[in-house]
């Protein structure tokens, strides 16, 4: 069951699986374990999800650098006045993901899909699609799984590291994980699923990687939001019948071609980009001092 492809992987579904029951299927001849421990360790991954994107909306978490904490609560009331602009799903979605960069940057537990920096997204999908379309936890789960394959051939193929390649590659990557995931979750077909991804790739091609005092808090935290809403408009792209121009592989290795060619500076150093203005300078004094 093992895949190196999205193309591989498509075969398999036309043969009448699942990206889910392929999914299980590799980790249990890879990984060799049951089925069953399979499903109960991505139930698991998901409670956690669900708990780091609640728990930050009713309780404030301060973040250890001082750079974030709150964003979710505030964006949570100005939703209940009724002065949302958005509308309910990317509103949700995007409390959801400035809620779990709160809870990562505050020590809290979280699942890092595919990384701390971009964990925020996949969870803000999932949980805005429950609510706002009243899912069911297997539907939650098959967005999981999905998800997964995609981060899969993407950590084969390219990069999920920010040091690699830059936020395109953190973000990024978490925004077509989290496309596809809401494509199976609404009903399309796995063809769909590396539609979204595609176009969710290549709408953050070039997204450097520049957190301030070297945390992940900010720009991080507001990135999460943008991969959220990202996602969700790739979807829906997607959904409508809309292809991606570039196929998935290609994108993919668009996107490790141009982490490579960035400058050190925006890989995660905390030398440029945002971290680098006099502002960005200034909070980094004031975290770790020995400035003049």
């Amino acid at each position: 069951m093992d895949f190196n492809s999205s193309s591989e992987l498509l075969a398999l579904c036309e043969k009448g699986m699942s990206i889910r029951q392929v999914m299980v299927a590799r980790e249990v001849t890879l990984g060799e374990t049951e089925s069953e421990t399979v499903e109960a360790k991505m139930k698991k991954a998901l409670s956690v999800m669900r708990n780091s994107a609640h728990t930050p909306i009713k309780t404030v978490l301060p973040s250890t650098g001082g750079l974030i904490g709150g964003e979710a609560e505030k964006l949570s009331k100005h939703m209940e006045s009724g002065k949302s602009i958005c509308g309910s799903v990317m509103t949700k979605a995007l409390i959801y993901s400035q809620a779990v960069p709160e809870m990562n940057a505050s020590m809290g537990v979280i699942v890092a899909a595919p990384t701390a920096g971009s964990a925020g997204v996949l969870p803000a999908v999932l949980f805005a699609l429950e609510e706002e379309f009243n899912l069911t936890e297997e539907q939650l789960l098959d967005g999981m799984f999905t998800a997964g394959a995609v981060g899969y051939l993407l950590m084969k193929h390219a990069s999920v590291s920010g040091a690699q390649a830059g936020c395109q590659a953190e973000v990024g990557s978490a925004s077509a994980m989290a496309a596809a995931a809401a494509v199976i979750m609404m009903g399309g077909t796995p063809q769909q699923c590396f539609d979204a991804a595609s176009i969710a790739l290549s709408n953050l091609l070039g997204l450097v990687c520049d957190p301030i005092a070297g945390l992940v808090e900010a720009p991080c935290q507001s990135r999460n939001a943008i991969g959220a809403a990202n996602a969700i408009t790739c979807a829906e792209m997607a959904l409508s019948g809309i292809k991606a121009v570039v196929p998935f592989e290609e994108m993919s290795a668009a996107m490790l071609r141009i982490g490579v060619k960035m400058p050190g500076e925006l890989r995660e150093t905390a030398l440029g980009g945002c971290a680098a203005t006099p502002t960005g300078c200034a909070h980094n004094c004031r975290i770790f001092g020995g400035c003049k």
